[in-house]
């Protein structure tokens, strides 16, 4: 991933620096279990232990010849290890996929925790926010049509829950693509000791595999990469959101906007959604990872590497890529100017249509038939959305003209936006507790 959308501490986890010293980790682990056991000499373990990671450059010098990155590795670790020979019991019964996957491992549960925490960072701005308006009545839209009152509160709610299910998704997936494999050429222990395994699994902080061949199966992290490219989604989701609450024709959100910054190098009074067009971009180069990382679940008899150039690529840029969109989203929320004025301003906008799945079941439980009450409501609206005339005096019109005596005490009532959101406090008790 481009350094644009890395940051800090999720490109330490991804960095081919790292990567070595996680593979010194494991090889150091496996040695000292060997050496426990008496299989190798007691003494090689702590020149191992002592020798520095190879950088990146001298592993790239030495694999330009081997071709084999895990072999150009050895190598260039063994020339830092004091006296050489000692690296000589170093991958002793391993095959390369058992320090591949297992130190990959480590990287997505590293990787992984750093997400989880700037998820919840997004879950208790949703939380937090959500809450603040409670009590800010909008007008509920769907397919982009008003349709009844709501408050903001409401809509941030739902978004806080999905941030916090996926988050949960995520925890979950952690534990899928936590499994160390250290089990030989072709999964069978047939040069190492089981115990080996589980040994560097307790080490680890992870769990030894339930069977492997020479890899790890590909379904824990298509689970995992699926996961992130949910939570990238829900982002886009609140992205979106603030996207059509800034056009001009709606004006109800709108981004923080800084002082000296610009929005447009050709019109001066542009303030546009940038962050939250970001977002969706970004969310796109998640969801990509999804197809290519799973085709690396069947592999050729029994194993082949096909899956490995593909989960170099996407396996960081996925990770990098979501923990950049939850901490943009996380400020985006923190910082959301809603215009309450202009919500209230919305609703009112069209005259009362909103109220008319409310007058149609008064009608309904006044004795009218559903039909005819709602040829009468419906007819009254479709004047008020041609001519502008407010619904209450349509609906008065029509109603007089088809002989129905309307209740006006009860339409008052009707037509009072609190009224369709005072059921609600439920749903903000849970949205409290939410964490």
């Amino acid at each position: 991933m481009i350094e644009r959308y890395t940051l800090p501490e999720m490109g330490r986890v991804w960095s081919e620096a790292h990567k070595y010293e996680l593979w010194c980790r494991v090889e150091t682990l496996v040695l000292e279990a060997h050496a426990a056991a008496g299989r190798v000499p007691a003494d090689v373990v702590e020149p191992v232990r002592q020798a520095p990671p190879p950088t990146p450059e001298a592993v790239a010098e030495i694999e330009a010849t081997t071709q084999h990155d895990v072999i150009a590795f050895l190598s260039a670790w063994a020339d830092n290890t004091e006296p050489r020979s000692a690296a000589a019991y170093v991958h002793h019964g391993m095959t390369s996929s058992d320090l591949l996957d297992t130190a990959l491992a480590v990287q997505l549960t590293d990787a992984t925790d750093v997400l989880l925490a700037k998820a919840d960072r997004l879950v208790a701005a949703l939380r937090d926010h959500g809450l603040a308006h409670r009590h800010t009545i909008k007008v509920g839209r769907t397919h982009g049509v008003h349709a009844e009152p709501d408050v903001w509160g409401h809509r941030v709610a739902d978004l806080a829950f999905a941030a916090a299910r996926s988050r949960d998704r995520l925890r979950t997936a952690r534990a899928a693509v936590g499994v160390v494999a250290i089990s030989g050429a072709v999964g069978t222990y047939s040069l190492i000791d089981p115990s080996v395994e589980r040994i560097v699994a307790e080490a680890l902080d992870l769990r030894a595999a339930d069977a492997s061949t020479q890899v790890v199966l590909r379904d824990g992290i298509s689970e995992w990469v699926s996961s992130l490219a949910i939570l990238a989604t829900v982002c886009e989701a609140i992205a979106l959101e603030v996207r059509h609450g800034q056009r001009t024709e709606v004006r109800e959100l709108s981004e923080a906007f800084g002082s000296g910054q610009k929005g447009s190098s050709a019109m001066p009074h542009k303030k546009n959604p940038i962050r939250s067009e970001r977002i969706a971009g970004l969310a796109r180069v998640v969801r990509a990872a999804i197809v290519p990382v799973m085709e690396g679940i069947p592999l050729w008899h029994e194993r082949d590497i096909s899956h490995s150039s593909t989960e170099r690529v996407f396996l960081p840029d996925a990770a990098i890529t979501l923990d950049y969109l939850l901490d943009l989203t996380a400020g985006l929320v923190e910082n959301l100017v809603v215009d309450v004025d202009r919500m209230r301003a919305n609703l009112d906008s069209t005259g009362g249509l909103i109220y008319t799945s409310a007058v149609l079941l008064e009608l309904v439980e006044g004795g009218m038939g559903r039909e005819q009450s709602y040829a009468l409501v419906q007819g009254a609206a479709m004047q008020t959305w041609q001519t502008g005339t407010p619904f209450r005096e349509t609906l008065r019109a029509r109603a007089e003209a088809d002989g129905v005596a309307l209740d006006e005490a009860k339409l008052d009532d009707i037509c009072r936006p609190e009224r369709y959101v005072a059921n609600l406090d439920p749903l903000f008790e849970r949205l409290a507790a939410l964490s």
